[in-house]
């Protein structure tokens, strides 16, 4: 929806209105844009939330309120690149490059077959780009190996929610939150990871004291500051819990005996499944690692409550046993009655913006499109005859991590790549890495030139980025919105879409892929919805033939196949399925399953058996400590769209390990060190190799690590955490097990650290730096963009000549030296006609007095073209003389340190309103919220011991 505002005075520019969707988390946010025309096109002005999007109601998290500063056109791809015979990327014409795919995926479909081509897809991508995928591999092309990174999310939530209710059907909306008596939050940090959800929660608990909410997680998360009762389970036995809550259901008679009998198949089998193991409260307190009256707390809350909701999301998901521990959680619910209805149901919350889009268009390996997959009877034949599909596959192809194993025994010939990074994100990244190395066509589709992956593309396509494509998502509840494209695509960019269909057309498909635009495609994908559409709603009104194959689905938005290009234009946000009320108008769904019919064969829904597992990557005196990986509040994936932003650079700056003190005290390492951790593969060989620095967290649970999973090569030398992981899957869903790693951490051994600034064009390309650092005989490194400089923090071993380095590797010889004899700490600036172009500080590795500096005020330095005097004179300080160190970024929105937060505590702002009303932290986007109750109440605990310890 657009909207235009003309001003009333002629020399001001005409202000424009677009509401789009945020590209980030599965929340799906609304956003609104304020631009203005200009010569080189339409100029962005201001980003806030949308009001009236019924997802976050003008809320935005730290992420989306930055998104304005992620849009430069630094860093973007703008031509298609073709590698030649001397493995050199040259720039080509569209043309030249969708000629040579069309040409070679032809050719090797004749030589080898088909299955030798395969695609690699994203929830990045919109509704519209995931269909034509989808359409273009499975039903043109005729390969069945079309997978997407949802396979490394959410992948285990759908195939639970398929054995228990026939659909990947989410039964919940937001609005159950605020209708909840009992919300239990499971496997997810809902503070970092959604944070808007969080914040809507929260607002929820205000509004209704009588709502209790559960956190149930391995760590102490910022999730817990509004939990009336944390679980913290051992990682893995998510199973075990939930099975012993249905057996407390069963034992106590607080099982719906009427809905049970009316509307479900299979509780006598879950409940035998469940009692395999002893289901005392002392047994089960014990193997899930847990306080016994807590989770009898926990299991009274549970079955008192009809009105419960249960939040999970990847802590559940990434297991190889992820597809039991989602229906472990279902029968619960199920046993209970707890769905269907205001305030109940089991909620899974996608990890992308556009995770739930991918799996209504077949985005999967074992789907087809429309929500029908490969054993559903007839659907093959129903889609095939749809889309006049030639080469519709007869069954499933490899998911995600078999894919890239096929193609590292050479048997997928060619991968086409789009809008993901799977030389970062997969698990076993250096297997990965050695599978595309030796793909003989590896087609890369993506937006920026900071992908790991572009390393071993032989074809590059340039694609439009947020704000530029035009189409749909579909959030965690089900809620189709409209993303709008409005800035132009840079040089020659274009469309996922328009590079599909060009390829299509190539291959001698022009029919069936001739579209005008979005629009028409989704048009198609709405029809296809409601074709042969067994349920009662979608049959309404139209005529099936008896001798035509019918597929019941729940997936039904074929309404909105009758929208015009305005209409698609203007549509509002509705959730699926859709459907016209008595009066015409489109009506979305909120809750599903309100009247107990399931989309299973007789209508009931299924309570699945379950079997607890452990992890399948075993601790080892190798590799003692239990891995935990996951996202932080500020990053997004692998950082190539966050990391533009140099405000969300602050609150976490650099990789870390994050530790429990008895684990670090055991090792020797203290909070700030650099260390490693080391994984090992079947044979004992070192498969993964990450350093960073430690963090002894009070809320880590002793024998386990948390890592976060965002650093690439292109930010840290050795930050990936999907190296240090196994390629093991959970068999229903080929999900990877990404929280159940398996390694030791020992200190990295080096003799100095330094942080480096650098002016951009210093350095600027990661050749020049990589010879920079190893000249160094540097072992760690990670780099931290910013507005105006770009931050290196740097670990080595040697005594290098640091006066020569700069000489050679920075060009620029220093202006400003001086060492420390006594500290043996040096620091140094170069500068070019009174303009700072590089900063130096360096200090042997076992200094505790290495402060960090004044990161702020030398970005102003390295912005003015003459520094003053007086600026001059503090450049080797690092920081204006008797300004304080602000500390660690807590508050991104309004670049509020952590130094600084506590001296406005310990001067009396003692409450989070307080320090809002002084320093402005947690006043914007109220992501740092947690954090800053966190601070308020250790100050307030030190208080309270130094009190105690002048009375004594």
């Amino acid at each position: 929806m657009r909207a235009t505002t003309e001003s009333a005075t002629p020399s001001v520019k005409a202000t424009h209105c677009t509401a789009t969707t945020c590209p980030y988390c599965g929340v799906g946010c609304g956003v609104t844009l304020e631009w203005e025309d200009s010569e080189s096109g339409p100029r962005i002005v201001s980003l806030a939330g949308d009001t009236r999007h019924p997802a976050n109601y003008g809320r935005l998290c730290v992420k989306g309120s930055a998104l304005a500063e992620t849009l430069s056109p630094q860093g973007r791809l703008t031509h298609p690149q073709v590698r030649d015979a001397a493995g050199v990327l040259r720039e080509v014409s569209w043309d030249t490059a969708l000629d040579l795919i069309a040409t070679r995926f032809s050719a090797l479909r004749e030589t080898h077959g088909a299955e030798c081509i395969a695609a690699y897809l994203s929830g990045q991508l919109l509704t519209e780009d995931y269909y034509l995928a989808n359409k273009l591999f499975k039903g043109f092309v005729g390969t069945p190996h079309l997978d997407t990174n949802s396979r490394l999310c959410m992948a285990s939530a759908v195939v639970a929610h398929k054995r228990a209710f026939g659909a990947d059907a989410v039964p919940c909306s937001y609005e159950d939150l605020e209708s909840a008596e009992l919300v239990v939050l499971v496997g997810s940090n809902l503070a970092w990871n959604h944070p808007v959800l969080f914040q809507r929660l929260k607002q929820a608990r205000i509004d209704n004291p009588l709502l209790r909410i559960v956190v149930i997680d391995p760590r102490v998360t910022d999730s817990c500051e509004i939990a009336d009762l944390y679980l913290g389970v051992r990682p893995g036995s998510d199973a075990r819990l939930f099975n012993g809550l249905l057996a407390y259901m069963a034992e106590r008679g607080r099982m719906d005996r009427l809905y049970l009998e009316a509307h479900t198949q299979g509780f006598d089998a879950a409940l035998k499944a469940a009692k395999v193991d002893d289901c005392s409260l002392a047994a089960i307190a014990r193997d899930c690692d847990v306080d016994v009256e807590r989770l009898e707390t926990f299991y009274y809350w549970f079955t008192t409550q009809l009105h419960v909701v249960t939040l999970f999301s990847q802590g559940i998901n990434q297991s190889t046993s992820g597809t039991d521990k989602g229906n472990a959680i279902i029968n619960c619910h199920l046993a209970g009655g707890k769905l269907g209805l205001p305030g109940a149901g089991p909620f899974s919350i996608t990890g992308q913006p556009n995770a739930m889009g991918g799996r209504e268009v077949g985005g999967l390996a074992n789907q087809l499109a429309a929500h029908m997959d490969y054993d559903t009877p007839g659907a093959r034949t129903l889609v095939s005859e749809f889309w006049q599909a030639p080469n519709l596959p007869e069954g499933p192809g490899h998911k995600a991590v078999e894919m890239f194993a096929a193609l590292g025994r050479g048997e997928i010939q060619a991968l086409w790549v789009m809008a993901t990074n799977p030389a970062v994100s997969l698990p076993d990244s250096e297997a990965v890495r050695s599978a595309l190395a030796r793909c003989p066509l590896v087609i890369v589709s993506d937006c920026v030139s900071d992908s790991d992956t572009l390393a071993y593309a032989d074809v590059i396509l340039p694609a439009s980025s947020w704000s530029e494509k035009d189409g749909t998502v579909t959030n965690s509840e089900r809620r189709i919105s409209r993303q709008r494209g409005l800035l132009v695509p840079p040089g020659e960019a274009r469309h996922d879409w328009w590079q599909l269909a060009e390829v299509g057309k190539r291959m001698g498909y022009e029919q069936a892929f001739s579209y005008a635009g979005p629009h028409a495609i989704f048009r198609e994908h709405a029809r296809l919805s409601g074709y042969r559409n067994a349920t009662p709603r979608a049959k309404a009104g139209k005529r099936m033939s008896d001798e035509l194959p019918c597929v019941k689905r729940l997936f039904n938005i074929s309404p909105l196949a009758e929208l015009g290009r305005q209409g698609y234009d203007d549509l509002i946000p509705i959730q699926w399925p859709v459907y016209r009320n008595a009066q015409g108008d489109l009506v979305g769904t909120r809750r599903l399953f309100e009247d107990a019919t399931f989309n299973t064969p007789n209508g009931r829904a299924r309570l699945v058996p379950v079997t607890p597992q452990q992890p399948h990557q075993q601790l080892s005196d190798a590799a003692p400590l239990r891995l935990n990986t996951g996202r932080i509040r500020d990053q997004w994936h692998t950082m190539t769209r966050t990391a533009r932003s140099a405000r969300l650079m602050n609150h976490r700056a650099e990789p870390y390990i994050e530790l429990h003190a008895r684990d670090a005290q055991a090792r020797k390492l203290e909070d700030g060190m650099l260390a490693r951790l080391l994984s090992r593969d079947a044979q004992g060989a070192i498969r993964g190799d990450y350093r960073a620095r430690v963090h002894i967290s009070s809320g880590q649970r002793a024998g386990e690590v948390f890592i976060p999973m965002h650093w690439n090569d292109h930010f840290a030398s050795h930050g990936r955490a999907g190296a240090l992981l196994a390629g093991l899957t959970d068999p229903f869903s080929g999900q990877p097990e990404s929280k159940h790693g398996a390694v030791e951490v020992i200190a990295l051994e080096s003799e100095w650290q330094a942080t480096l600034l650098l002016a951009p064009e210093l350095l600027g390309s990661r050749s020049a730096f990589a010879a920079a650092i190893e000249a160094l005989d540097g072992c760690y490194w990670a780099r931290i963009p910013q507005d105006t400089l770009v931050r290196y923090q740097l670990a080595g071993g040697g005594q290098p000549d640091w006066q020569r380095w700069c000489d050679e590797q920075l060009g620029i010889s220093a202006d400003l030296w001086g060492e420390d004899t006594t500290h043996k700490e040096l620091r140094a600036a170069g500068l070019v006609e009174g303009r700072l172009k590089w900063w130096l500080r360096v200090a042997p590795s076992s200094s505790r007095e290495f402060r960090q500096p004044n990161v702020a005020w030398l970005g102003e330095c390295f912005a003015t073209d003459q520094l003053a005097p007086r600026e001059r004179r503090s450049l080797l300080a690092g920081r204006p003389s008797g300004q304080a160190d602000a500390g660690a970024m807590i508050c991104a929105c309004h670049q509020v340190g952590e130094a600084t937060i506590r001296n406005a505590i310990q001067a009396g702002d003692t409450t989070v309103e307080s320090l809002g009303a002084r320093l402005a932290c947690g006043t914007r986007c109220g992501s740092c919220l947690p954090e800053l109750k966190r601070i308020v109440e250790e100050e307030r605990s030190h208080e309270r011991t130094d009190t105690s310890l002048e009375m004594a």
